[in-house]
């Protein structure tokens, strides 16, 4: 009877275990996904696509750290390049990409009936490059790929880290951006078809 009891016992601990470790893995992957929508879809789908390829699954050499190293680097600065960038449609109809200056946008074709300096550098462009460069260096230096490869002994760490900063900074970073609104659709951000066209600028 004794040991039925502890058997029963035993089962119940291990369904919770599991039950609370889903909770936290739904937790992590939650406040992940928050962080994601931040950054440019295209930089973090290649930064979760080649992250395995270039660490080589968290198994690096010295030259595997190097290409990482660049790889961080490269995805970091895409990152924050994207916030100075923007597009509208132009008088050909099609959807142009170009650079955020004090001016408006360079370079600027078919932008004839375009108001080009409601796309001047502002000052939130700066606040929203900066915290594009914090959230990805939340999810760059804390992927388990990354860990494994250039601080292996932190790795124990990792678990409870992705459980508190990725939902941290991003509460932080979106209240940031909600003192700091971006009406953008610059590189690697999705448009739509009404808030960016050239009717809505040339009237702004």
């Amino acid at each position: 009877m004794s040991d039925r009891n502890n058997m029963v016992i035993a089962s119940k601990t291990a369904t919770g275990s599991s039950s609370s470790s889903s909770r936290m893995s739904t937790k992590t992957f939650s406040g992940l996904g928050n962080l994601v929508k931040l950054l440019p879809t295209g930089t973090v789908f290649l930064f979760q696509f080649l992250i395995p390829v270039v660490t080589n699954s968290g198994h690096c050499t010295t030259l595997h750290k190097y290409l990482t190293g660049a790889f961080l680097v490269v995805c970091a600065f895409n990152c924050a390049f994207a916030s100075f960038t923007d597009s509208y449609t132009g008088s050909d109809g099609e959807r142009h990409y170009a650079l955020v200056t004090a001016k408006g946008l360079w370079p600027s074709p078919a932008s004839e009936s375009v108001n080009l300096s409601a796309y001047k550098l502002r000052f939130g462009d700066f606040v929203h490059a900066f915290f594009s460069l914090v959230v990805f260096a939340v999810l760059g230096l804390l992927d388990t790929n990354t860990v494994r490869c250039f601080y292996p002994a932190f790795e124990s760490a990792e678990k409870i880290l992705m459980q508190v900063v990725p939902p941290v900074i991003g509460a932080v970073a979106s209240t940031v951006f909600v003192m700091f609104p971006n009406n953008r659709h610059g590189i690697g951000y999705p448009t739509s078809s009404d808030s960016n066209d050239t009717q809505h600028k040339s009237q702004t």
